[in-house]
């Protein structure tokens, strides 16, 4: 197995010691894992600041490699949370610093947070669903230096309402945008654990992507704790199957490799 979207104490929501979940990743009989630290610029709750101290990640990751490497690949990563008025930001930041894997996350429209609620209020949840594809959209018609769409739904973790349009349009756009691109989505498995039935994104939106040709897809657990390393991914890996999907995706230098499901099971 493959893990390749986890936090430790680098990132700001995050106080676990990488070390705690190499050895419970190693545990598990992972192959391989990507630490993707958050970077979210302007992130708009002033009580917490998603910057990475980019020196000294390195210089941890080189200790953990030294002192794991013979039991796992350890993988150095950053998840950039994107808005349409910050990409010249990350883009910037992204010359000037090089990562194994880049995932492309939304965590905030309008210039608002979704997990305080902010970006919900005043709207109906079809309005904010909308808005929310739109401003991604957006995105990835002007920004290229990533390799993966995080959590694509994740809007639906803060809405105690469903919506009842499944905005398969717009998603659409987004995949008609992106697999040309090259890039591709993550099957993130929090979304079992933060009270939704799927991961994230769900089913109907994998089996959209892999109909409108997606073949990239990387899985990730999104730990910020030890324990939920390589959470549900037999399952996972086994809906991919199920859906048609072929292989699994890791990343080193920005560069894909492919492997087959089948061999993973």
């Amino acid at each position: 197995m493959f893990d390749y979207h986890m936090h430790s104490d680098f990132s700001a929501d995050c106080s676990t010691p990488m070390e705690e979940t190499i050895e419970s990743a190693i545990d598990k009989g992972v192959r391989g894992i990507c630490f993707t630290e958050h970077v979210d610029f302007d992130y708009p709750d002033p009580s917490i600041s998603f910057e990475l101290d980019v020196e000294n990640y390195e210089k941890k990751l080189q200790q953990m490699k030294k002192h794991y490497g013979e039991k796992i690949s350890i993988k150095k990563g950053v998840e950039i949370g994107v808005e349409p008025y910050l990409l010249p930001r990350y883009q910037a930041f992204l010359s000037e610093n090089k990562f194994d894997f880049i995932i492309c996350s939304m965590h905030t429209a309008e210039r608002k947070d979704l997990h305080s609620g902010n970006f919900f209020e005043g709207k109906t949840v079809e309005e904010a669903y909308r808005i929310y594809y739109e401003e991604l959209l957006y995105c990835v018609k002007h920004f290229k230096d990533y390799d993966i769409l995080g959590h694509i739904d994740l809007v639906k973790r803060y809405t105690q309402e469903k919506s009842k349009n499944d905005f398969h349009d717009l998603l659409q756009q987004i995949f008609n945008q992106i697999i040309p691109d090259g890039k591709g989505i993550e099957l993130n498995t929090s979304g079992f654990r933060y009270g939704l039935n799927s991961g994230m994104p769900s089913t109907d939106i994998l089996k959209l992507y892999k109909a409108c040709g997606g073949e990239i897809i990387t899985l990730g657990s999104d730990s910020h704790i030890a324990s939920t390393v390589a959470y549900r991914f037999k399952e996972s890996l086994e809906l991919l199957r199920d859906i048609g999907f072929t292989y699994i995706t890791t990343f080193s230098e920005r560069k894909p490799s492919f492997h087959l499901i089948s061999e993973l099971l």
